[in-house]
């Protein structure tokens, strides 16, 4: 196992807390969802014999502090923060990308706005609802989850958000049964302080992104884009798809579901290598 750098990176609005593992060149981890750092510790010391894989909590997240705690989020400036890092760890030269949900539009965004800095994307079922055919219905459920969390609190709010991510027909989260390992379950109290702020900051923003698919269309040789074997069907599994469908390209399916980070770090690091280096 590899001895982690930690270290804090000072950006426009806010302090990035970010974390440095192995030799190699440079492979960035963007988390997503109310995950931090912490959520790539199953797969980061794998990597990192062969990369230098660096990783680090999204501005408002875990240890990466805002300078105005109210400040609104954009996606623009996630990407810009994710390209700090880059140029902290990399400077001048392109860089791996690997970007997980909500992490993964970040990565979208980075991608398009600056091609040179990256030189292959694996983007992990970003839920770019606008996309989709029925992206009228997603911005219905996005003004519900946001009124249930202004009226009635975070955790009906987070449970409408999770019931509008299901597939049609379920009625339990396709893992929420599974036992997750002791190295997960530990980083559920951190996911769960990141829950209001995720909820109220980072879901409306982040689903209400649109990507700029003719950008994306002519970088497409260096962008991955991935699903779960387990979440076809769910809402950012369907973003995921159509996207690649629109960008004439395959969706490469990781073990697991939309978790397949979590549930499944062996099977997703081994696939992850082989997608980075295709």
């Amino acid at each position: 196992m590899t001895v982690p750098t930690i270290g804090n990176l000072r950006v426009d609005g806010a302090t990035l807390h970010h974390v440095v593992r192995g030799r190699g060149p440079l492979l960035l981890l963007i988390p997503g969802g109310a995950g931090g750092a912490a959520s790539f510790d199953g797969i980061a010391d794998d990597l990192a014999a062969e990369y230098t894989v660096a990783t680090y909590d999204p501005r408002g997240m875990s240890r990466s502090t805002l300078d105005d705690p109210e400040a609104e989020q954009r996606v623009a400036e996630h990407a810009t923060d994710a390209l700090r890092i880059l140029d902290l760890l990399s400077p001048g030269e392109p860089a791996r990308v690997c970007g997980i949900s909500s992490g993964a539009i970040t990565a979208l965004h980075l991608l398009t706005a600056h091609p040179e800095r990256v030189e292959r994307l694996v983007a992990h079922e970003p839920p770019v609802v606008e996309v989709l055919p029925d992206a009228a219905e997603h911005r219905a459920l996005l003004a519900r989850v946001q009124e249930a969390f202004r009226t009635q609190g975070l955790m009906p709010a987070t449970a409408v958000f999770a019931a509008g991510l299901k597939k049609e027909g379920d009625t339990v989260e396709p893992e929420a049964a599974r036992k997750l390992p002791p190295q997960a379950a530990a980083r559920a109290e951190s996911t769960m302080a990141n829950l209001p702020y995720f909820v109220g900051r980072i879901v409306p923003r982040f689903m209400s992104y649109a990507p700029d698919i003719h950008r994306l269309q002519a970088l497409s040789d260096r962008l991955v884009l991935a699903g779960g074997q387990d979440s076809r069907g769910e809402l950012p599994y369907r973003s995921a798809a159509f996207l690649a469908d629109l960008l004439g390209t395959e969706l490469l399916h990781f073990p697991g579901g939309h978790t397949g980070l979590t549930t499944h770090p062996v099977e997703f690091a081994e696939l992850l290598r082989k997608a980075l280096r295709a």
